[in-house]
């Protein structure tokens, strides 16, 4: 059991930027990074809070996240439409799709708390300046 919460620690110990934003700034965009996590939504905080940098962090992970679970689903919706085997591309699609989802979690609970920290496994890509 140790080992497992180490395993968790281990994903999860991403690095934090919190420091680096104005705490007025996160004060004010919290719901800007909240909603850069909810699918589509990432474009509210990229078009809407442009000057703000927490909240173009937020949407940087959030679309990061947005770009994988579309990527991802595509190929693997593709592959699940092989005969016989295309149940197991389903299965590690549906997989992956909990996996996004506790990853969305992950983030909202960051904006929530005015934290700025990567999203385990995407975090560390920016396509946001």
């Amino acid at each position: 059991m140790a080992d497992l919460s180490q395993t968790i620690k281990k994903i999860t110990d991403t690095p934090d930027y919190t420091e680096s934003f104005s705490p007025q700034d996160i004060q004010q965009n919290k719901a800007m990074g909240i909603l850069a996590y909810i699918s589509i939504l990432v474009l509210i905080p990229i078009f809407a809070a442009k000057n703000s940098p927490y909240a173009k962090f937020h949407a940087n992970q959030g679309l990061l996240l947005l770009i994988a679970e579309a990527a991802v689903g595509l190929i693997l919706g593709l592959l699940g439409l092989i005969p016989y085997v295309g149940v197991v591309f389903q299965i590690v699609l549906w997989t992956c799709e909990v996996i996004f989802g506790a990853l969305s979690v992950i983030g909202i609970v960051h904006a929530v708390f005015g934290k700025a920290k990567e999203l385990p496994f995407l975090g560390g890509f920016y396509l946001l300046k």
